[in-house]
């Protein structure tokens, strides 16, 4: 079984540049992670501000020592704005 979370961001208007300067890093850094098994963030079609997030770790552990590395990042420092939206399941 594994570990999904799917759902969104909302970012403040003044920091999308910041966020979207920052973002592939984020992204690249994730999907090299061990456990990672599939991480996309995809810019909404009609509100700039809105990135939809799905992604799917080997188990719950895995998800977590994601969510511990991605708080003493610099994308945790950059995103520590957004407005997250998430669900959790196991598949």
């Amino acid at each position: 079984m594994t570990f999904v979370l799917e759902g969104y961001i909302r970012v403040p208007p003044e920091e999308l540049e910041n966020i979207k300067n920052n973002l592939e890093e984020h992204i690249q850094n994730t999907l090299n992670e061990p456990g990672c098994l599939e991480f996309r963030v995809e810019r909404d079609g009609t509100d700039e501000c809105v990135f939809h997030v799905f992604e799917r770790f080997r188990d719950k552990d895995a998800f977590d020592a994601h969510q511990q590395r991605v708080k003493t990042s610099h994308w945790g420092a950059v995103t520590q704005n957004v407005e997250r939206v998430y669900k959790e399941r196991i598949e």
